[in-house]
């Protein structure tokens, strides 16, 4: 029998956040980790920082260190679905790293569809006229910061409904 996944929808996130906790970012790509925060009143998502990509054991233990620096109560991964809706060996492979990071935390883990945000990162770099060599050195944490973004903003239109 499989585990059960560690992620939960969106909606149970704001009662399971402590308050004044913020929420952590997080686009895993083959090589990199970007690592975004929001800030405590969960309106806006800003770049931290890149992981460069190890081992599991290691990547996990400098994104838990990051989460506990500062004072993180939830994380937002985003998942990359495919452009039709389906989930790839890519979105397999987020949840297996989710799985298995939910087992070393009890933060709250939601699954964000991060379709286009790469793609938006780069272009927002591009049209803050950001050189190419920052733009590759910060991609990966800008496009943490729009997929957290993206969930920020979910979370307050629920809150308005």
């Amino acid at each position: 029998m499989a585990a059960p996944a560690p992620d939960i929808p969106i909606e149970e996130l704001p009662r399971r956040l402590a308050p004044g906790s913020r929420l952590a970012g997080l686009d895993l790509g083959t090589k990199a980790i970007g690592v975004a925060l929001s800030d405590p009143g969960l309106a806006f998502a800003s770049p931290l920082t890149t992981v460069r990509r190890t081992k599991f054991g290691r990547d996990a233990a400098a994104l838990l260190a990051l989460v506990a620096e500062h004072g993180v109560g939830g994380l937002v991964i985003g998942l990359p679905v495919n452009m039709d809706g389906t989930e790839g060996p890519r979105a397999q492979a987020t949840r297996a790293f989710a799985r298995n990071l939910g087992g070393l935390t009890s933060l709250p883990i939601v699954l964000w569809d991060e379709r286009w945000s790469t793609l938006a990162a780069e272009r927002a770099m591009i049209e803050a006229d950001v050189s190419r060599a920052r733009r590759r050195e910060r991609i990966d944490a800008v496009a943490a910061s729009l997929i957290l973004q993206g969930a920020l903003d979910r979370l307050r239109r629920l809150g308005e409904g």
